[in-house]
């Protein structure tokens, strides 16, 4: 697969996929890193801009996706697709794979066949965020829609660090998705992480 051409902002730039079935994404966000850390761990601060639910910090541990997107995008309509994610919500399980505070977190998204991979580094008085996310087995399928996810719930959250106006979510995703679809040769009509709602 070929990678997406960055633009000159990074954190507007697209996600690129190295091999099949893995995204991988790079932002710089405002540190410091123990921040940026409280924000991926903390259920109430990361229900701000992916999901709530308990986060237990230690390899094996318990990671609850309580999704509700209509506290993301108050007010917007979703694609009939997503209609469930935006309310009244999805939940999901995933498991930690390794956690080691502020720096690195690996977990199962939902079931095996999707690992996420944070891994922070500190740059001056910020924080240069890569996101991993390898798909295997039924998500393979999804690349696309986990590389429009995860790049408009970045979106969300540098606003957040930076104290700026939340982005819009579900107009954001409908200009996205097809454009990660077509760079990863994932099908379009894949659907709502359809193997978690």
């Amino acid at each position: 697969m070929k990678p997406a051409t960055p633009s000159p902002d990074e954190n507007q730039s697209l996600a690129s996929f190295p091999a099949p079935g893995e995204v991988r994404l790079v932002r710089l966000l405002p540190g410091p890193i123990e921040r940026v850390w409280d924000f991926i761990t903390d259920p109430e601060k990361r229900a701000r801009w992916f999901c709530g639910g308990l986060l237990e910090q230690k390899a094996g541990g318990r990671f609850v996706f309580a999704m509700h997107h209509k506290n993301l995008a108050p007010g917007e309509t979703p694609p009939p697709e997503y209609a469930k994610v935006q309310d009244p919500g999805v939940t999901f399980e995933g498991r930690v794979l390794r956690c080691e505070a502020p720096r690195l977190l690996v977990f199962t998204f939902g079931g095996d066949d999707s690992v996420v991979t944070f891994d922070l580094k500190p740059e001056g008085d910020k924080v240069r965020l890569l996101l991993t996310h390898r798909a295997s087995g039924e998500d393979l399928k999804e690349v696309g829609s986990f590389a429009s996810g995860w790049h408009i719930h970045f979106g969300m959250l540098i606003a957040l660090l930076e104290g700026a106006p939340r982005p819009a979510f579900w107009s954001e995703h409908a200009r996205l998705k097809p454009l990660y679809c077509q760079i990863s040769s994932t099908p379009p009509d894949a659907g709502c992480i359809s193997s978690r709602c």
